[in-house]
């Protein structure tokens, strides 16, 4: 939660502030900004809309929920994830796709950003 906070200020120049209801809009709109740039999402060799679902807090870590266009059944997922690769050389992410109730999660962490699911 600490370095997403620290991302999020540094990135934009502002002063967010986790845990704190009077910084929910602005935070909301910084990390669906910050996901637009360091997510993005293809099947089918194209690269797919991802939309800004919402975020939640969770103890000290923070959860982004994304959400993509519709696609038919893909049989492949790519995706590139880099949250916070810019700032710190120990990151780690932990991503979970779901494709028709079939949950697959894999582990990044710096410098690996590429993860592929076959469904």
């Amino acid at each position: 939660m600490d370095d997403l906070e620290n991302g999020l200020n540094n990135k934009y120049g502002k002063s967010l502030h986790f845990n704190d209801p009077k910084f929910k809009v602005q935070l909301n709109e910084s990390l669906k900004n910050y996901s637009a740039e360091y997510f993005k999402l293809k099947t089918n060799n194209k690269f797919l809309n991802v939309n800004f679902v919402g975020y939640e807090e969770d103890h000290e870590s923070v959860n982004v929920y994304l959400e993509s266009e519709k696609v038919d059944s893909p049989k492949k997922v790519e995706a590139a994830v880099s949250f916070l690769y810019n700032l710190f050389d120990d990151q780690m992410n932990i991503v979970h796709i779901i494709v028709n109730g079939d949950r697959r999660s894999e582990k990044l962490t710096y410098p690996n950003r590429y993860l592929f699911q076959q469904f």
